[in-house]
């Protein structure tokens, strides 16, 4: 790129979005140029309004940044990053969009709708023409989701074996960290030593998201998702790890393939759009352990700046199949580096600029 694309951030006081700025911090082909927030944060110096929770510099170097309302009115740039609340990005997020902009958003609100990308780049990079379905209604600008950072865990360690086999039935149980719940997160004397058996609407969203992320684009009559002719299903958990969600999951294939056949598949694995070369992506997608007690979020999760998925104790499953843990870092590549991650694929597609 000739030039750094400018960027807003919506959210930006929250921790998501301060990953988000973060990693905006040194990105070479974007610019982040605005900070936005809620209203009691605008007009604020970005260290007036944050209470920055992560390592390494504070405020990413954005301290004296002003903070703007997310208004759409004031936010002008081409792409936009939101990592809003579900309820405000239903108001914020479509009123961008029609301004013209191009809008990844992190939220849940449009994740289902008809017209909307739900992408994981090395998954479903072809979906990202249902951006034409939002522009052939009216609007200048679209939006793009990723999924539940639950989903995002489970639809990478499945891709390649949906290649590789095909998909007959997946059944799902997650031990979800602490921070996938925001910041405080669970109550203390929830969380210590103990498992939460329930996190609010988060089974549902699995269950749906995963069919449509490894569902198929069609075309004709007119752009639109087929879903995935398997069924999902769903436990979810929330345990006291700080950063990493840990899934069991249990996969019938079609042929009935053997464990060796699927770690191989697991291990051959490249993703199709590698040639895109974004620079969010890691180049090894999957990483297969072969030690019994791995992967752990505390040995493995931070590997690949967090963008990779992690799969072991891979094994035969006397109901399903085949039956394996995978492990995700929750808050970036199921979230911050997820949603930029698709920001780059916009541009590389041309679809902004």
């Amino acid at each position: 790129m000739n030039r750094k694309l400018p960027v807003a951030v919506l959210g930006a006081t929250g921790v998501v979005g301060q990953r988000l700025v973060r990693r905006l911090a040194c990105h070479p082909w974007f610019e982040l140029t605005t900070l936005a927030a809620s209203e009691r944060s605008a007009g604020k110096r970005y260290a007036d309004a944050c209470a920055w929770r992560l390592p390494g510099e504070p405020y990413a170097g954005f301290a004296d940044r002003p903070v703007v309302a997310c208004d759409a009115a004031r936010i002008d740039e081409p792409l936009v990053i939101s990592a809003l609340d579900a309820t405000i990005a239903r108001e914020v997020e479509p009123a961008l969009a029609r301004r013209g902009a191009l809008v990844c958003s992190n939220a849940s609100a449009f994740r289902m709708s008809a017209d909307v990308p739900l992408l994981v780049p090395e998954v479903n990079a072809d979906h990202v023409d249902l951006v034409l379905a939002q522009r052939a209604s009216g609007s200048r600008g679209a939006i793009v989701c990723n999924p539940n950072c639950t989903t995002t865990v489970l639809v990478l360690a499945l891709k390649p074996l949906a290649d590789a086999f095909g998909i007959d039935a997946v059944s799902m149980t997650s031990l979800q960290a602490l921070s996938g719940a925001g910041w405080p997160g669970v109550a203390s004397l929830d969380a210590t030593a103990n498992v939460v058996p329930f996190i609010g609407g988060e089974e549902e969203k699995v269950e749906e998201e995963a069919t449509k992320i490894l569902g198929a684009f069609t075309s004709a009559p007119r752009p639109a998702i087929q879903m995935a002719p398997f069924v999902v299903s769903a436990q979810c958990t929330r345990v006291p790890v700080v950063d990493g969600h840990t899934e069991a999951i249990g996969v019938k294939l079609r042929g009935a393939p053997s464990q060796d056949a699927v770690v191989a598949a697991l291990r051959a694995f490249r993703s199709p759009f590698l040639d895109l070369e974004l620079p969010s992506m890691p180049a090894t997608l999957v990483r297969v352990h072969d030690a019994n007690d791995r992967p752990q979020p505390r040995l493995d999760v931070e590997r690949d700046d967090g963008m990779s998925v992690h799969v072991g104790r891979v094994r035969r499953c006397s109901l399903l199949g085949i039956k394996f843990i995978a492990l995700g870092h929750n808050a970036e590549r199921g979230a911050a580096g997820g949603a930029l991650l698709n920001a780059e694929l916009l541009v590389r597609k041309g679809i902004v600029s």
